[in-house]
């Protein structure tokens, strides 16, 4: 078998495979390059140690039995026989469910989720979207701390799992999303650097050196972060990939490492037969990002939509803190933007950013479903406090609202797991270090986060502690309780309309047309035949929808088709889909 590493500042490279060692040679057609042959199947442990120093894992390690500080295991992806035909399932007209596979299941194993899965194809699910899977130190944590962006997290089951997980949601005819981190590596169990010169000081980031994708030695860690992508599409025979904050890839190059990135995954699609996407999650409100190379963007297939998130959440909550400021003074204002133009922040100014952000979505060239929109995820949730849903604060017709408003919206909506039934449990912000004095840093800064918002010491769960996850995960009997029973019905009706009427899916902004009015809290929109009404105000609303007979398709509360007046009474807290006849 070949092996080979990049160690450009290397003098030597020996080989560890199996209980044998040797030297490794410089390959003299690729600068920096090792290579050598031996003997190994699959499962044989391996590594490298540079100039007679530690054995490491492999750099593109496909699996670490151990974890990151042990050694990497050969990995044959020939021996899974798959049992499904995949043709493939792209993203228009997709329904997306975001699953952190650790609290899916009291169990957090990919073979436990997978057990899981007819819930999602019985709900009309189209695409599970799961958070990060490389490996990182310890067992549970979000799966944002990755070290090694070649291998599957083994307390989840490793490479096998996830070809058994893949294989089951193919079979029950969903797709497999999954969530990768290019923008950083975690801060415990990060070998690159002893390899290469992977980071650079020229950028920083929240977490530190940036990922060096534009200076000396950039070309082989541009090489390393696209081959893993694709590598996760092509090996494991998923669908798409979510990019995390791709606002964080530092890259002054004339090519951008993204378009490199998406032109390799079309080639990958053309080559396979199979529709292959990318998402991005950006900030920056910059449609560069989701624009097709040939018009001179980037080419990445869709992106998440913060602002719906944030106008949504300001228009059922009334908060007001932090990045909720720039939507609280007119919400619905707010929430009317976004569902016509795409972007809140189209150049406007930000208050909370303190200067203008964003640029105009072109609406003829970009179609809503390159937009993700959601009332919940993982980020809006775990990232408060106290890791509470909507649900912990709000009646059930105001979840059914926001329920409503995502899956009839002009974006690709996506669901954050057990929000589909109005979850009671939270899901909160937990860490396993493994290194003590990161644990307690981690502890500390989490704590000092919030105290400035005015949270004390006892309020915030430990993240180290194994409670706090614990808590964070589904409880599987609520499903059969009755008020979560109702929320659940409602979630697969709506679905069940977005499937069935075309209106709901068409990718044009510019066809929906939005009402509303700030002081009596209703709002709504008109795409093609399909109307939508949300009465978020606690008493009736009389609501104006035009001429023309009308058909309730769904309602949350029982309402009665428009008359001869064209206005339909909405109970408050409650929200009605129509269709004209």
């Amino acid at each position: 078998m070949q092996f080979e590493v990049w160690a450009p500042q290397a003098e030597r490279v020996t080989l560890r495979c199996g209980e044998a060692r040797q030297a490794l040679a410089r390959d003299p057609g690729r600068a920096g390059w090792w290579t050598g042959e031996a003997d190994a199947a699959d499962g044989t442990r391996y590594g490298f140690a540079l100039d007679d120093g530690p054995e490491l894992p492999d750099p593109r390690a496909r699996r670490l039995p151990d974890g990151p500080e042990g050694l990497g295991a050969v990995v044959d992806h020939d021996r899974y026989q798959w049992r499904t035909p995949w043709t493939g399932r792209g993203l228009p007209g997709a329904v997306l469910y975001e699953l952190h596979v650790g609290t899916y299941t009291p169990e957090g194993t990919l073979d436990a989720a997978a057990e899981r899965l007819p819930h999602l194809a019985e709900l009309g699910i189209t695409h599970v979207e799961l958070m990060p899977l490389s490996a990182f130190p310890g067992v549970h944590g979000w799966g944002y701390d990755g070290v090694a962006p070649w291998a599957v997290h083994e307390p989840y089951g490793g490479p096998e799992a996830l070809k058994r997980f893949v294989d089951r949601a193919h079979e029950l005819g969903l797709g497999v999303v999954l969530d990768v981190v290019h923008n950083h590596l975690g801060p415990s169990g990060n070998h690159l650097p002893a390899f290469g010169p992977y980071f650079t000081d020229t950028h920083q980031t929240p977490w530190g050196a940036a990922v060096n994708l534009d200076a000396p030695g950039s070309d082989e860690v541009r090489a390393y972060f696209r081959d893993s992508a694709l590598a996760w599409l092509r090996d494991y025979r998923l669908d798409g990939l979510r990019l995390d904050a791709v606002h964080a890839l530092v890259d002054t190059r004339a090519r951008h490492f993204l378009e490199e990135l998406s032109e390799s995954v079309d080639a990958l699609a053309a080559e396979t037969g199979r529709p292959l996407f990318l998402i991005a999650e950006s900030d920056l409100n910059d449609p560069r990002y989701i624009t097709p190379r040939a018009a001179n963007g980037l080419g990445l297939h869709a992106q998440w939509n913060d602002d719906f998130h944030h106008a949504l959440h300001t228009a059922l909550t009334g908060e007001s803190q932090g990045y909720y400021e720039d939507f609280a003074a007119a919400p619905f204002a707010a929430l009317a933007k976004t569902l016509t133009g795409g972007y809140f922040h189209d150049g406007t100014y930000s208050t909370f950013r303190g200067r203008r952000h964003g640029r105009p979505l072109d609406r003829a060239r970009l179609g809503g479903h390159r937009l993700l929109g959601y009332s919940q995820t993982h980020d809006q949730i775990g990232n408060r406090a106290q890791g509470d849903r909507l649900s912990a604060h709000l009646s059930p017709g105001l979840v059914a609202c926001a329920a409503t408003l995502t899956l009839t919206a002009p974006f690709t909506p996506m669901l954050f797991m057990g929000e589909e039934w109005a979850a009671g449990t939270p899901w909160q912000y937990f860490t396993d270090h493994t290194d003590p004095e990161l644990a307690e840093a981690v502890r500390r800064g989490r704590r000092r986060e919030f105290a400035a918002h005015g949270w004390s010491e006892d309020e915030v769960p430990d993240p180290q502690d194994p409670a706090t996850r614990q808590r964070s995960c589904l409880d599987w009997s609520e499903p059969e309780q009755t008020a979560h029973a109702r929320v659940l019905d409602w979630y697969r009706r709506l679905i069940a309309l977005r499937h069935a009427y075309p209106d709901l899916t068409s990718p044009g902004l510019a066809g929906t047309n939005v009402a509303y009015d700030e002081d009596a809290r209703w709002l709504a929109f008109r795409r093609g035949d399909v109307r939508v009404a949300v009465n978020l105000g606690k008493e009736p609303a009389s609501i104006p929808l035009g001429s023309g007979r009308m058909e309730v398709l769904a309602a949350w509360d029982e309402v009665e088709a428009p008359g001869a007046d064209g206005r339909l009474r909405v109970p408050g807290e409650s929200c009605v889909v129509l269709t004209r006849v």
